[in-house]
């Protein structure tokens, strides 16, 4: 299998110049073009890494998943989907008009910014760093590595440039659908896109859903079943923003993108696997990181469809 990943990642390097990297936050604008990385996590604890796959990177959008997990597990999945719906949007992932036009201003999904803005906002913790260190503790516990932290440089250019996601969560607290410190939740949410991890640290977290919140390397439970359920929906019809319906076809297993370049997938009951190629199509999703699971799901059979 090894090699069938070494041929799928070379058949696929040339799409890393078929997009560019994501400028609108100056920090991922430095990041290579032409970087291109692959890892598999088998829930039998067989795994394959190929290309870039040591790069860090920030996990970006990634990071929805999970902080959607710890708020469901924090406060309950009826209270969590009546801040939040769990329909898709044809409209961008920082799009404000879908707020605005609907009559109850709650965002349509937690995949999008400001439905994910909005479960940030339902973690537990006495605290803002609380908060993090939950979530870090949890990012941490399901990938398998205790290093993972933030990128200090990326929060602060996402701070300095977050004015969009500024205006969609103070919408939102105008019409009571955000409730608490608004400059407190966008800080937190800043933090939490600014994790830096690996494709590996992504297949590992990906291997945990696959595996219906076991831990494939010890066994241990730390998610439950119903939450890995949610999470894996909403990433089949919500995880690559407007482009989902297609990736669904193209590709067929649960994922979530992220603009730092990285897509997660869980193939459910089989394996993990994490991504990373910042040159992003015109929907901000990794160009190379779609063909390479479009060619790796059509070659291995792995749509659930």
């Amino acid at each position: 299998m090894q090699n069938f990943y070494e041929n799928l990642l070379n058949n696929n390097k040339l799409y890393t110049k078929y997009g560019k990297v994501a400028t609108y936050i100056p920090e991922l604008a430095k990041k290579n073009p032409e970087s291109i990385g692959l890892y598999i996590y088998n829930i039998d604890g067989t795994e394959y890494g190929v290309g870039d796959y040591e790069e860090k990177f920030t996990i970006q959008s990634i990071s929805k998943i999970l902080s959607l997990m710890l708020a469901l597990e924090d406060n309950g999945v009826e209270n969590v989907f009546s801040f939040v719906g769990a329909e898709p949007t044809g409209d961008s992932f920082n799009s404000i008009v879908n707020l605005e036009e609907k009559e109850i201003h709650k965002p349509y999904n937690p995949m999008i910014n400001a439905g994910a803005i909005v479960t940030s906002s339902l973690i537990k913790g006495n605290n803002p760093d609380e908060k993090l260190d939950r979530l870090l503790n949890f990012t941490r516990k399901l990938s398998d590595n205790d290093s993972i932290n933030i990128c200090e440089k990326t929060y602060k250019s996402e701070k300095d440039t977050g004015d969009r996601n500024r205006a969609l969560a103070y919408f939102m607290k105008s019409f009571d659908s955000l409730q608490g410190n608004v400059e407190e939740i966008l800080d937190f949410y800043f933090k939490q896109c600014s994790m830096l991890v690996t494709c590996k640290d992504m297949a590992k977290i990906a291997s945990v859903l696959a595996n219906d919140g076991v831990l494939p390397w010890t066994g241990e439970k730390v998610i439950s079943r119903n939450i890995c359920r949610i999470t894996k929906t909403l990433m089949t019809t919500c995880g690559l923003y407007d482009a989902s319906g297609d990736f669904a076809i193209k590709v067929g297993f649960p994922s979530k993108s992220g603009v730092g370049g990285g897509i997660l997938s869980s193939v459910p009951h089989k394996m993990g696997i994490g991504t990373f190629a910042p040159a992003l199509d015109e929907k901000g999703n990794s160009a190379a990181g779609i063909s390479m699971l479009s060619e790796m799901s059509e070659k291995l059979k792995l749509s659930i469809f």
